[in-house]
């Protein structure tokens, strides 16, 4: 059994110096001192020895499971050793490489052109307004002097959400325009920029979902030429003082008379190419006089008030500004083009 005894020591410690890991160190010491290990296989045979061996042998074993259990404690202790050492190498962070460059977001470039123009109207004694984007169509149309047969009341052109036509997404900003009169009465001087929805064929100048401001102002002796005059000093100051622009007749059931306004196209200075459809102007509003049917409507007298409303399409102002071919750029979010900006 002495012989025995010795064995198992030299091979356990041998095998305890030969780990690499915890988890080798935990197999070796079940190996030998576990429930089954091999020193535990040896105690269990004291009771065949002579009474005179038991004491010898028994202090042997003992010494031996002693320096079994010393050497796994002191290989443990320098595996961690080892562990924590591997670790902070691996971890080590070099503090005088320069850090990464942390991109700072920006303006979308349209809300880059609303806030000129905000600040541009506010600065002319303009009010901000804001308003509801689903609407009632007597706000959207009927007090807009739109009747039932006006082509822009078609389930072709506008997004309805109730069956009976009552309600939709505004198709314009204009109700905002009705509210505020109904509300502040006059004189009055508003914009009210927001989303807009119409069904629109996509193309290069078009989309379903697009951004309106509209103005109004009513007050005693406005006239066309009030109209003709802050349309272009506006436009002037987002485009630069040689922007020209054109007014043309046009139809709309709110105004009368009526016009649209164009500015002659970015791209092509006027020669014409597919941007501006091959015209050489881009519409970019319409506007006209408050017509007195809606003004009478929201209980204004028009023997005595007049005024001047318009709506502008603040993705086309942007495609003008910043030189935009396409205004499916804007809604696409690709961060190639909107880093240019």
């Amino acid at each position: 059994m002495k012989e025995q005894l010795e064995a198992i020591r030299k091979s356990a410690l041998d095998a305890v110096a030969e780990t690499r890991t915890a988890a080798d160190l935990e197999a070796v010491r079940v190996r030998y001192l576990g429930k089954k290990g091999e020193l535990t296989a040896v105690l269990k045979q004291m009771g065949k020895l002579s009474p005179e061996e038991r004491p010898v042998m028994g202090q042997l074993a003992n010494d031996v499971r002693a320096a079994l259990e010393t050497a796994i404690e002191a290989r443990s202790d320098a595996l961690a050793q080892e562990a924590m050492a591997a670790r902070l190498k691996a971890e080590t962070v070099d503090v005088t490489i320069p850090g990464k460059k942390v991109e700072l977001g920006h303006k979308h470039p349209m809300y880059t052109v609303l806030d000129e123009i905000k600040e541009i109207f506010i600065n002319m004694g303009f009010e901000v307004m804001d308003g509801p984007e689903i609407e009632q169509a007597d706000y959207n149309f009927t007090k807009l002097n739109a009747p039932e047969n006006h082509p822009s009341r078609d389930w072709t052109d506008t997004f309805y959400l109730t069956e009976d036509s009552s309600i939709l997404l505004r198709s314009q900003t204009s109700p905002m325009q009705i509210r505020a009169m109904e509300t502040y009465g006059v004189p009055i001087r508003m914009v009210s920029p927001g989303r807009v929805y119409r069904k629109d064929e996509v193309d290069a100048t078009h989309s379903p979902m697009f951004h309106q401001i509209e103005g109004l102002v009513v007050d005693k002796g406005i006239t066309m030429a009030d109209l003709k005059g802050t349309l272009n000093a506006v436009i002037r100051e987002i485009y630069g003082p040689n922007t020209k622009t054109r007014f043309r007749p046009h139809h709309f059931p709110f105004t009368e008379p009526s016009c649209e306004v164009d500015i002659q196209c970015h791209k092509c200075g006027g020669v014409g190419c597919p941007t501006c459809k091959g015209e050489g102007w881009i519409e970019v509003l319409g506007a006209g006089m408050v017509h007195p049917k809606v003004l009478r409507g929201c209980g204004i007298d028009p023997e005595v008030y007049s005024g001047f409303a318009f709506g502008m399409g603040l993705e086309r102002l942007a495609m003008g500004q910043f030189k935009i071919s396409d205004l499916r750029l804007i809604f696409e979010n690709d961060m190639r083009f909107l880093s240019q900006f």
